[in-house]
């Protein structure tokens, strides 16, 4: 059976509801919050691919490298697979990133499949890709799938989100997170919405860009 899939933004507000109703300090965190956004996107492998390339660059570096791929029309696995390391590396990739592109390409995914996953199904689908880590997989499955009960505990945002609206001493650990986000299903999406919502607006209150 396939967990629920948010399809709009009704199913957003759904789901913070519920969650402010079992958890009131994600209600406390919400006072002042604007709308929180859907942030879905399309599902398949450029998707992926741009996930790959934005890994440890800064945002204008991986939006001026994607823009020279789709020009190059670098963004489907025959072209990467018939394209030499030479030739994506022009185009801004590192060796590594050339490696990953190319093994993703390789993969065979099929993605009108992982549509019909279950949730664990999908992410060890995609990190037996190299290049694929927990994270990536876990975003692609939230916002690229829709799927309303994933989490990203790996993520710095969420861990020092939780630390402030959980009044931590310190900001928790990937495990230790992932325990805490259990108690948020079967919307920890939205919930990390919420995180993220709130990192964002309490670092800019701080000046923080």
């Amino acid at each position: 059976m396939i967990e629920r899939v948010i399809t709009g933004d009704a199913c957003i507000a759904e789901g913070a509801q519920w969650l402010c109703t079992r958890e009131p300090r994600f209600a406390r965190a919400m006072d002042g919050l604007p709308v929180l956004p859907l942030r879905l996107k399309p599902d398949g492998f450029a998707e992926l691919l741009n996930a790959m390339v934005s890994q440890q660059v800064s945002v204008a570096s991986a939006n001026a490298i994607w823009r020279r791929m789709v020009a190059a029309g670098m963004v489907e696995p025959g072209p990467i697979k018939a394209a030499s390391e030479q030739e994506l590396k022009a185009l801004g990739l590192s060796r590594q990133k050339v490696r990953y592109a190319q093994a993703l390409a390789a993969a065979g995914i099929d993605y009108d499949g992982l549509r019909q996953m279950p949730t664990d199904d999908v992410r060890r689908t995609l990190i037996a890709v190299p290049g694929i880590g927990s994270w990536t997989a876990e975003v692609y499955t939230m916002f690229a799938l829709g799927r309303a009960d994933v989490f990203a505990p790996g993520d710095l945002a969420l861990q020092e989100a939780a630390k402030l609206i959980f009044d931590l001493p310190q900001r928790p650990t990937d495990r230790v997170l992932r325990t805490m986000a259990a108690n948020w299903a079967p919307w920890r999406s939205v919930a990390a919405r919420i995180m993220w919502a709130y990192y964002k607006h309490i670092k800019q209150r701080e000046g923080i860009r």
